[in-house]
């Protein structure tokens, strides 16, 4: 990726302190450092572009801050990921510089940094207004089970799906592979820019899943497919394992 490409692009990590499974999620120790320092680290090792914290509690700030990581204060009271990176958004990059902004989640700390650069795939093609992962599922548990969201899309490459809809169901019916969607986006900016302008649409609320407010408004979005599903971090089961795979990879 050239220079100039890097300065359009800007990751944005949102890092919430409150949590209900795993308090002080983003403080977790992970093999020596902070959960969220890793995954600023991983978002860094993609290379892609700018990478800023936005985060909502004056230690994890300053734990950034002390980390070598730029970040940005935002409100307590935003209700989505999304709406916290369009403040970091406002703050940070004022002049709009940033032509692409990638969200990253603050508890993905095993996250590959291949995988990030992924979800910038889709808007090679210009019509794509979000890009965003899947891959695809081979659990029968996972088929059907409610907490893990399917993708259904309509295949443009080996590689990509044009998004039909999003939903925790099993779907579509019949033969064939079901898909599972990962939570990484990568917005253009002036999608982002209307998407938060939107207000919460009929299926999002029915599906609790924010991304069918862009299909319902008819925003596109393609999904990159990639081999595996990053492990989030919500429970203490979880932080357990990501210690595991970093210090696999450590030694």
């Amino acid at each position: 990726m050239s220079d100039s490409n890097l300065d359009e692009v800007l990751v944005l990590i949102p890092a919430r302190m409150a949590s209900t499974r795993l308090p002080g999620k983003p403080l977790a120790d992970i093999c020596g450092l902070p959960m969220i320092v890793q995954v600023a680290m991983r978002a860094k090792e993609a290379a892609i572009g700018r990478v800023v914290v936005a985060v909502d509690d004056h230690e994890v700030f300053d734990t950034i801050a002390a980390a070598g990581f730029e970040v940005v204060m935002t409100s307590q009271d935003h209700q989505s990921g999304s709406d916290r990176i369009f403040e970091a958004l406002q703050k940070v990059d004022p002049d709009g510089r940033a032509k692409i902004i990638v969200n990253v989640q603050g508890d993905l700390p095993t996250i590959e940094p291949e995988t990030v650069r992924a979800a910038l795939r889709p808007l090679e093609n210009p019509a794509v207004d979000i890009g965003t992962l899947t891959t695809e599922i081979d659990n029968e548990e996972d088929k059907t089970a409610p907490h893990i969201v399917k993708v259904v899309g309509s295949p443009v490459s080996e590689t990509r799906l044009h998004a039909l809809y999003f939903t925790r169901a099993t779907a579509p019916y019949g033969k064939g592979p079901l898909y599972h969607h990962i939570g990484l986006y990568a917005y253009r900016r002036a999608a982002l820019e209307r998407f938060v302008s939107l207000g919460p649409s009929t299926l999002e609320k029915r599906e609790a899943l924010e991304q069918l407010r862009a299909l319902e408004a008819g925003m596109r979005i393609d999904a990159e497919i990639v081999d595996t599903v990053p492990l989030g971090v919500d429970t203490p089961g979880d932080l357990e394992k990501a210690r595991r795979i970093l210090a696999a990879r450590t030694g």
